[in-house]
């Protein structure tokens, strides 16, 4: 529900509510304090960070009520809950996604990946390109492809059920009938009878899978304590899945077709690598938007 905030009125400056925020998040080693705040107070009165700065510089006030529940919202941010957990949403591309405790929240550097994936499925000649994610998590992949490449037909494959039920979740919200959701193992994906049909026609297969080395654990808290470890962690070099997945995908992807990986940015060579004695072709490595190595690429 929108709240109505009022301009040179009663109740509690927005412009005092963001400098004091922005401070207390500054305060708990949170990089981007000032949006952080932005959003909160944009969260509570159910405005766009566009409106809540307008409203600071219009000398917009809140309720004392409203005023006390972004408090709360700022007290639990300052203890690094994720901003995207107390505010239930994730923006991720053109879409908004639901996203809580039991599911990795989806990282704007991801936003690359899928650029790859819907640059893949748009040059497809076919009117329906076939696009399989796995790992979907939230269906952050699945989905925005679906949503910006209207032909695509898109399957997600999920392990987590917690995960599958937010991805559900939004996939009902986004999926405008173009996306089937399962729930199954990257390893046993012959178990799956949904992708039988799919085995050699899938023209791109796309996947954001766990790639953090198992004695490795992530500096930021939002990381390391709220984020599942199955979405995280996949043996000592980080690449046990992606193996997996290179194997899987050559029985899924039609010749000519393309598979899509992230993973972090010191693993693009051994990617590279593993994909190439697989049998890819034209294996590549791209950065993200702050130059780092984030998507290897592949032809199959």
């Amino acid at each position: 529900m929108q709240h109505t905030p009022a301009t040179g009125g009663a109740g509690t400056p927005v412009s005092l509510l963001l400098d004091e925020i922005g401070e207390q998040l500054v305060a708990s080693g949170i990089v981007d304090a000032r949006a952080d705040a932005e959003l909160i107070i944009g969260h509570v009165l159910g405005v766009t960070r566009g409106r809540v700065q307008a409203l600071a510089i219009l000398a917009g006030s809140v309720s004392d009520d409203d005023a006390s529940r972004m408090r709360e919202i700022a007290d639990e941010r300052a203890r690094r809950v994720p901003l995207q957990h107390l505010t239930g949403r994730a923006p991720f591309r053109s879409i908004e996604l639901s996203v809580g405790p039991g599911v990795f929240v989806p990282r704007p550097e991801t936003e690359t990946v899928a650029q790859f994936a819907i640059d893949a499925a748009r040059r497809v000649p076919d009117p329906q390109p076939i696009v399989v994610d796995l790992c979907t998590g939230s269906g952050a992949l699945a989905l925005s492809i679906a949503h910006e490449v209207p032909r695509a037909r898109v399957w997600a494959v999920e392990k987590s059920r917690d995960a599958h039920a937010w991805a559900q979740r939004n996939v009902d919200e986004w999926g405008d009938g173009r996306v089937a959701l399962l729930l199954g193992d990257v390893e046993h994906l012959d178990a799956l009878p949904e992708l039988a049909a799919l085995r050699g026609r899938v023209h791109v297969l796309v996947s954001n899978p766990p790639y953090v080395p198992s004695g490795m654990v992530p500096r930021d808290p939002e990381v390391r304590d709220h984020d599942p470890e199955l979405a995280l962690y996949s043996g000592v070099d980080g690449l046990d899945l992606i193996r997996i997945i290179s194997r899987a995908a050559l029985r899924w992807v039609l010749p000519g077709g393309s598979l899509v990986l992230e993973h972090a940015e010191l693993q693009g060579r051994a990617i590279r690598e593993v994909l190439a004695a697989d049998g890819w072709q034209q294996t590549e490595t791209h950065v993200d938007l702050t130059g780092r190595d984030r998507t290897t690429t592949a032809i199959r």
